[in-house]
C-alpha cells in the first residue's frame, strides 16, 4: 500500500525543516558565525510553531483560507517574515526588500491613484486577506516554486553533490584539459576552461559554484598562457554561468519551466540543448579573438592522455547518461535522479580514493542539503511575490503596459520584455527572476502570439543575465576574487563573451520557424534555423570580438554585427541579407594584407 502525502502538508514540512536549518547554519550577520546564538534558536523554534500549526489542524486549516482566524493571520504574518529573513541570510537583502515592496503594493493599492499611477492601482487587500492567500493556500509561499524546490531541485542538488564528492567534477575538468588543453594554439587553455565549464555544469547547476571550482583549478593555467586577470576572470565566469543552462541538470528555473508548462523535464532538456551549444560556441569564438589579440601561448598539461583518462575513470559519465536514458524510458524525473544518485554512489567504489564511505557520504549529503537551503528560501519568497501579483492582477497590468508601449508590434514587445526581465535580474537571482517574469512578462509575449513554450524559455535565458549584471553579478565577482582582477572589468568582459548567445532567444520568439532552435519545429526548420543561428554566432563573434585573420576594422566589425543580428531573425529574407553582409565583411577583411604575421601567429619568427 502506498501512502499519499497531501501537497500542502509536504510543502509545509519541507519549509519547516529548511527554515530551522537556515537559522541554525546561517548567522544573522556573517561576522557572528562563532556559534549559534539564542536569537537563531528562537527563530528556529518559532518556525516550528507557526509551520506545525497547518499540519496539526490541516482539515480545518484549509477550509479557513477565505476567512482566517486571528491566530491564522498572526502565524501567516510571522511565517512571511521568517521566510524573508531566511532569504536575507542566504542570498542577501535585495529579494526580501523586493518582496516587502510587493506586500506594500498589495495593501496600499488604492492610494496609487493619488500619485498618478491609476493604471497600477487596485482595491487593496487587508492583512488578513494577504495572510490567507500567502500562508493558507497553494497560491503564495507554498505555491509551485516551493513545490519544485521540495521535489526535483532537492534531489538534483544532492545528485550533483554526490558526483562532486565522488571525484566526477575533478575528472570532468581533467578530461577536458587532456582533450582540449594540448592544442598548439594560444586559445587552447581558454577553450579548455570553456569545455570544462560545460561538463562541470552538468552536475552543478550553479553558475557561481562552477565558476569557483573552475577558477581554483584552471586560473593558474590561464595565467601561464598569458591571459590577464580580467580576461581570465571573464572566461571563468562565462563558462561557469553556462551551468545554469547546461543539460541534464541545469539550474532550478529549468524545473520550474516544466512545472509551469505542464511538460516533462525531458522536453525541457531537449529544448535547452541547442541554445546551450550556441552559448558555449559563442564563448569559444570570443576567447579565440582575445587570445590572438593578447598573443597568448599554449600551455603543456601534465595529465595522462584523454584515452587513458577515459579508460581509467570514464565510468564517471555513466550517472549523467543514466538520467537521460531513464527519462527517455518514461521514468519520472523524481525517480530517475534518485536511481542515478544510487548509481553514482555505487560507482564511487570503483576506486578506493573516490569511494563514498559513510563519512564522505555524510559530507556529500551535507553539501547538497546546504545548497538546497538558499533555493528553498528563494522560492518561498518568490511565492510571496507571485501570490501578491496573482491576487492584485498586477501581472496582467504589466503585460498590458508592455503590449501598449510596443503598439502590438512583435519585435518591440519582445525587446521590451527582454529589457524588463533584464532589469528584474539586476535585483534578484535567476530563479526568483524567472518566477516573477513567468507571471508578469509571459502573458505579454503570449498575447502578441509568441508560443507559451518559447515565452518561458525566453524569460529563462534573460533571467540568467542576472549572473553577469550588477548588482548581482555574482559569478564575475567571484572570478575576480580568484584572479585578482578588477571586478567591473571582469563583469563587462563576461558580458561580452556571453552577449552573442543571449541573442538566441530572439530567434525562437520572433517567428514560428525560430522554434527550430528549441527543436520544436519540422525537421527542415530545425536544420535551417540552427544553421543560421550558428552562422549568426560566427558573425557576431567577428563583430564583437574584432578578429578574424587579423584585427578587424570598424567597418568590418559593424557589417558583421549587423549581419549577425539579421541572422537571428528567423525569416528567409533576413537570413539571406544577414548571410550576405557577413560574407561581405569577410571579403573586406580578406582583401586587406596581413599587417604582421608575427603578431597574428604569436611567435618570434
Amino acid at each position: 500500500m502506498i501512502g499519499i502525502v497531501q501537497p500542502q502538508v509536504y510543502r509545509v514540512s519541507f519549509l519547516l525543516i529548511t527554515l530551522v536549518l537556515t537559522f541554525v547554519l546561517y548567522p544573522a550577520i556573517p561576522a557572528w558565525r562563532a556559534r549559534v546564538g539564542w536569537g537563531d534558536w528562537t527563530l528556529a523554534l518559532v518556525s516550528v510553531l507557526v509551520l506545525a500549526w497547518p499540519i496539526v489542524d490541516f482539515e480545518n486549516f484549509v477550509r479557513r483560507a477565505a476567512t482566517p482566524s486571528e491566530l491564522d493571520i498572526l502565524f501567516g504574518v510571522v511565517t512571511t517574515l521568517l521566510v524573508m529573513e531566511a532569504t536575507r541570510r542566504t542570498v542577501g537583502w535585495i529579494l526580501p526588500v523586493t518582496a516587502a515592496g510587493f506586500l506594500l503594493y498589495g495593501y496600499y493599492g488604492p492610494y496609487l491613484e493619488l500619485v498618478g499611477l491609476e493604471i497600477m492601482a487596485h482595491r487593496g487587500y487587508t492583512v488578513g486577506r494577504l495572510a490567507g492567500t500567502l500562508y493558507m493556500t497553494l497560491e503564495g509561499i507554498f505555491g509551485v516554486p516551493l513545490n519544485v524546490a521540495s521535489t526535483y531541485i532537492v534531489l538534483f542538488t544532492i545528485f550533483g553533490a554526490m558526483l562532486q564528492h565522488s571525484g566526477a567534477g575533478q575528472f570532468f575538468i581533467n578530461w577536458t584539459m587532456s582533450a582540449f588543453g594540448r592544442s598548439a594554439s594560444g586559445a587552447g587553455p581558454g577553450r579548455t576552461v570553456t569545455m570544462s565549464g560545460f561538463l562541470l555544469g552538468t552536475v552543478s547547476g550553479s553558475g557561481v559554484a562552477t565558476t569557483v571550482t573552475l577558477g581554483a583549478v584552471a586560473w593558474p593555467m590561464l595565467r601561464r598562457a598569458g591571459f590577464t586577470p580580467e580576461v581570465g576572470g571573464g572566461i571563468l565566469s562565462a563558462s561557469g554561468i553556462g551551468a545554469i543552462m547546461a543539460p541534464p541538470t541545469m539550474g532550478a528555473a529549468a524545473f520550474l519551466i516544466a512545472e509551469f508548462l505542464q511538460i516533462t523535464y525531458l522536453q525541457v532538456i531537449l529544448m535547452a540543448i541547442v541554445p546551450a551549444v550556441l552559448y558555449y560556441l559563442s564563448i569559444v569564438l570570443m576567447i579565440e579573438a582575445d587570445a590572438r589579440r593578447l598573443g597568448t601561448q599554449a600551455v603543456n598539461v601534465d595529465l595522462p592522455s584523454v584515452g587513458e583518462l577515459t579508460r581509467r575513470s570514464g565510468y564517471q559519465f555513466v550517472p549523467l547518461i543514466s538520467i537521460v536514458v531513464l527519462l527517455v524510458s518514461g521514468m519520472t524525473p523524481f525517480r530517475a535522479v534518485f536511481l542515478a544518485t544510487l548509481i553514482a554512489i555505487a560507482l564511487s567504489f570503483v576506486r578506493r580514493e573516490t569511494a563514498l564511505r559513510p563519512a564522505r557520504l555524510v559530507t556529500a549529503l551535507e553539501t547538497g542539503g546546504r545548497a538546497v537551503l538558499a533555493v528553498a528560501s528563494t522560492t518561498a519568497t518568490a511565492g510571496i511575490i507571485v501570490g501578491v501579483v496573482t491576487l492584485t492582477g498586477l501581472g496582467l497590468k504589466i503585460s498590458n503596459i508592455i503590449v501598449d508601449l510596443a503598439g502590438g508590434n512583435l519585435f518591440l514587445t519582445v525587446l521590451y520584455a527582454a529589457v524588463a526581465v533584464w532589469m528584474l535580474g539586476l535585483a534578484v537571482p535567476v530563479t526568483a527572476s524567472y518566477i516573477i517574469a513567468a507571471v508578469m512578462i509571459v502573458p505579454a509575449l503570449t498575447t502578441i502570439g509568441v508560443p507559451e513554450v518559447a515565452a518561458h524559455m525566453f524569460i529563462f535565458y534573460y533571467a540568467v543575465l542576472s549572473e553577469v549584471s550588477p548588482p548581482t553579478a555574482l559569478s564575475p565577482f567571484a572570478a575576480a576574487a580568484i584572479t585578482g582582477g578588477n571586478p567591473f572589468k571582469t563583469m563587462m568582459l563576461t558580458w561580452k563573451y556571453t552577449l552573442p548567445a543571449f541573442l538566441v532567444p530572439f530567434a525562437f520568439t520572433l517567428s514560428p520557424e525560430g522554434l527550430g532552435v528549441l527543436l520544436q519545429a519540422p525537421a527542415t526548420d530545425i536544420v535551417v534555423t540552427v544553421g543560421t543561428a550558428v552562422v549568426g554566432i560566427l558573425a557576431l563573434a567577428m563583430g564583437l570580438g574584432g578578429w578574424l585573420r587579423q584585427e578587424a576594422t570598424t567597418l568590418e566589425r559593424t557589417v558583421a554585427t549587423i549581419g549577425g543580428l539579421l541572422l537571428f531573425y528567423a525569416t528567409t529574407i533576413t537570413d539571406i541579407a544577414g548571410a550576405a553582409l557577413f560574407v561581405f565583411a569577410i571579403g573586406l577583411h580578406l582583401a586587406r594584407p596581413v599587417k604582421s604575421i608575427r603578431h597574428v601567429l604569436g611567435d618570434d619568427t
